[in-house]
């Protein structure tokens, strides 16, 4: 019992995008986001609105646009004072900061709860990325803490393994980058050209143009372009990454892609088994609309361990 209660408790707001069956297995504490459809009533996401719910209100009122909030600080409190009663250290991992105030209000949580618990260890992490990437950078937090990494150790492994995050992505329409307002520059790549669908990077908490097309069968196949693109320049084997797809509203177009880039790995000599499908929540759905699908890639926090 002890040898568990020695190992630190991981947290991440709910950007994560981790299925709640997988952050209960991996022992994840997630603080959600905030999500409303009438700028009035908010709901905690995932605990008060399911996500295939969430999509379902997008899907069916195209002409509202959801808006999210960062998680309070007191829902920080919370998820960090029963841990500090107990002397158990906590790594929080929270959204790019580029994107919300979460961390912000992880901080001065923390700062707060150092008032009463002055021993408490909390390290709060600026992922520098979101959704589905910033989910298996918390996958490999897990990783590092079930090999039995100490506190300070993994604080500082996840540190340097960030800013190989990457995501590749691309959306079913340009309303929701526009109106989001918060990536404007991508908006710009197309102007007013009906039917353009850009494609995205994210790396270290910015976004970047990556192309056009006029066809999800396009937009797809570039992003695929630039996964491979990024497996060739990072160079070695596939085992030193941890990769997945996310997606939006359809599942079954997310498996069709998944066997197609399984296929185009494998050919292009990557042994690789699975790529796993996580979708995405609220956060970020509310910028990029309910069709958003793309590629997060990160090394693996073990790999140089």
């Amino acid at each position: 019992m002890s040898d568990i209660k020695e190992k630190f408790q991981i947290i991440s707001d709910s950007s994560c995008d981790l299925p709640p069956e997988l952050t209960v297995e991996k022992n994840i504490k997630v603080v959600p986001f905030y999500v409303s459809f009438d700028d009035e009533h908010y709901e905690k996401e995932i605990e008060e609105i399911k996500i295939r719910d969430f999509y379902q209100k997008m899907v069916d009122n195209p002409k509202v646009f959801p808006k999210t909030s960062m998680p309070a600080v007191q829902d920080y409190i919370d998820a960090f004072e029963p841990y500090a009663k107990d002397g158990q250290a906590v790594i929080c991992i929270c959204i790019s900061t580029k994107f919300s105030g979460s961390y912000q209000s992880a901080m001065t949580a923390k700062e707060m709860v150092l008032e009463d618990y002055p021993q408490a260890r909390i390290a709060v992490i600026d992922a520098t990325v979101n959704t589905v990437l910033q989910g298996i950078y918390v996958l490999e937090a897990v990783s590092l803490r079930d090999s039995g990494m100490d506190f300070e150790a993994a604080v500082e492994r996840l540190e340097e393994v960030k800013s190989t995050g990457r995501i590749f992505f691309t959306v079913g329409d340009m309303e929701y980058l526009k109106h989001g307002g918060r990536i404007g520059k991508v908006a710009g790549i197309a102007g007013s050209v009906l039917g353009i669908r850009p494609v995205i990077v994210l790396k270290e908490g910015e976004i970047f143009p990556a192309g056009i097309g006029r066809s999800r069968k396009s937009t797809v196949a570039k992003s695929i372009d630039l996964l491979l693109n990024y497996l060739k320049e990072e160079g070695g084997g596939f085992d030193r990454f941890r990769l997945t797809i996310g997606y939006g509203y359809d599942y079954e177009e997310a498996v069709a892609i998944r066997e197609q880039t399984l296929s185009i790995l494998r050919e292009k000599g990557y042994e690789i088994d699975e790529i796993p499908l996580f979708q995405i929540g609220a956060a970020i759905s509310v910028h990029t609309g309910p069709y958003a699908l793309g590629f997060a890639i990160i090394e693996k926090g073990l790999f140089n361990s």
